[in-house]
Order: C-alpha cells, then sequence, then structure tokens
C-alpha cells in the first residue's frame, strides 16, 4: 500500500477511535510552515494534539515507538504555532500518541493509544 494511503487510513482509524473514547476533533492536519500535527482534539477540557504512526510489521518496533526526542520537540513547536493562532496560551494542553499496525490485507490489526506521551 502506498505510504501515504497508510497514512491517511491511520489518521481515518485513529479518529474514529478517539471520538468512541470521548474525545472532541476540533482539527486535522493542522499545518504552518513549521510541519503539520495529524488530530487536534479536546479531551474532558484538555487541548490534545495527537501525533499518529503506523507501520505494516512490527519488525523493527511498534509504531509508536518511533515519536523520537527530535519529532517530541517538533511537536512543541507545531502546538505552540497552534495555541498562538488561536490565542488559546492558558488552555491546559497534552501530547497523545495513536499506533497503528496494519495487517496482511491491510487492516488495523492493532491500535494503541498513549495519553500524555511526552
Amino acid at each position: 500500500m502506498d505510504r501515504v494511503i497508510l497514512g491517511k487510513k491511520a489518521e481515518d482509524a485513529a479518529a474514529e477511535y478517539i471520538k468512541e473514547q470521548g474525545y472532541r476533533l476540533r482539527e486535522r492536519n493542522f499545518r504552518c510552515p513549521l510541519g503539520e500535527i495529524d488530530i487536534i482534539a479536546e479531551d474532558q477540557g484538555v487541548l490534545v494534539f495527537v501525533e499518529v504512526r503506523s507501520r505494516t510489521k512490527a519488525d523493527f518496533g511498534l509504531p509508536e515507538e518511533t515519536v523520537n526526542w527530535v519529532k517530541q520537540q517538533k511537536l512543541r513547536r507545531l502546538a505552540a504555532a497552534y495555541l498562538q493562532r488561536t490565542r488559546e496560551w492558558g488552555k491546559e494542553c497534552r501530547f497523545d500518541v495513536i499506533g497503528v499496525l496494519f495487517g496482511e490485507q491491510e487492516q488495523v490489526e492493532r491500535l494503541e493509544l498513549i495519553k500524555n506521551a511526552f
């Protein structure tokens, strides 16, 4: 499966999952010159920046394990840009990570939500 299509499919599955968990979606694929945040949502009044990672095999680790220190710093800068744009500096925030593992038939085999991941 094409990487872009796989990423979109993972983001769709993640968005549906967090809605089922009671999150309220605010925005998907927020873009600015610094990059992109996959999903921005609210969970019980907390603004949540969600990074979605996917893989077709776990041979070299799970998808959620790929959010390293460099990626975390980038997401923090992106979140600051979003807060500046929306003027929500005082809002409580957190970063969640969702790892999606696809099976051989390109179906979601495993979806893992890590709240307050970093």
